[in-house]
């Protein structure tokens, strides 16, 4: 399956993220309107946030599914961090106003009604987010889709919190304690940016071309050593990054300059086809050098030195 194939199939997984977000808010407001409680109400607002975010992951994929063009000779894999970066903006935003309405209750006190049927909705919504996180992890981590992960921790986040303001109001209601109802909101605040901000670090990452992770870097340094040691050659000159699900591996071959070119060409389609089965989507770009020249040791850095 190519990687435009492989992010339109994605695109299910948009949808089943908008449905659940529907749904859920839904249920998370009516627990509000039946209780009352500002906790609840943070929690739905969080449902309107996951629904943008998930609008906006179908958007995203359907854009990154697009074959490479004229334009964009690497394909459009990077729109997958624009995603990202708006849902991690979105959950600011989301702190934001659930900080605003709990500092209202906490100056203005007020009591919470029809506790057992509020939570009792907040529970079932809470149980939908969860299997759909779970659903959106492994085909986040399967595909390779900072997407879906993302979108997948902020369900997560959305059901942690839910068991956070459940407790709250569950306490509320059995200490008489109002003042618990905002501060838990508070705290979900919290959770929320934190959550936000780690979202837009990962993002930034992404769009600066951070290198691959150390173990996969480590996959590509094995290949390479085990040829350099069986064929008496060298390398330099290694630079990875990764676009999305599409991973990219530059390198420079040195060999023995009494080789031909039909064998170096042999050994570098060896190295980049193991390179490949080791890390799947993976583009590599392989240079071929003399190893007696000098000039072959000018090329190391993005600028040569001369």
């Amino acid at each position: 399956m190519t990687a435009s194939q492989t992010h339109t199939s994605l695109t299910r997984f948009a949808w089943l993220s908008i449905a659940a977000a529907v749904v859920t808010i839904g249920l998370k407001a009516g627990a509000y309107l039946i209780t009352g409680s500002v906790g609840l109400l943070s929690d739905a607002l969080e449902s309107v946030v996951n629904l943008v975010a998930a609008i906006v992951a179908l958007v995203v994929l359907t854009v990154a599914a697009r074959p490479p063009d004229e334009d964009h000779a690497y394909g459009h894999g990077k729109a997958e961090y624009f995603s990202s970066g708006v849902e991690g903006s979105l959950i600011l935003v989301a702190a934001a106003s659930i900080a605003y309405a709990a500092v209202g209750r906490l100056l203005n006190p007020q009591p919470i009604e029809g506790v057992g049927l509020g939570l009792a909705i907040s529970v079932s919504a809470s149980a939908i987010n969860f299997a759909v996180a779970r659903v959106l992890m492994r085909a986040g981590r399967h595909y390779h889709s900072i997407t879906l992960e993302a979108d997948s921790h902020h369900l997560m986040t959305d059901v942690w919190t839910s068991a956070g303001v459940i407790v709250g109001v569950a306490l509320v209601a059995l200490t008489g304690w109002e003042l618990l109802d905002p501060v838990i909101a508070l705290i979900v605040a919290a959770n929320i940016v934190w959550t936000g901000a780690r979202i837009l670090q990962r993002s930034a990452l992404g769009l600066l071309d951070t290198a691959l992770p150390a173990a996969e870097r480590q996959h590509v340094l094995a290949i390479l050593n085990r040829y350099a040691e069986a064929e008496g050659i060298q390398y330099h000159a290694l630079r990875t990054r990764e676009a999305a699900s599409r991973r990219f591996v530059s390198v420079h071959i040195l060999v023995p300059g009494s080789w031909s070119v039909l064998r170096g060409h042999h050994l570098l389609e060896q190295i980049e086809q193991e390179v490949r089965a080791a890390l799947p989507n993976t583009t590599i770009f392989t240079h071929l050098e003399p190893i007696e020249d000098p000039a072959s040791f000018d090329d190391q850095t993005l600028d040569r030195v001369r």
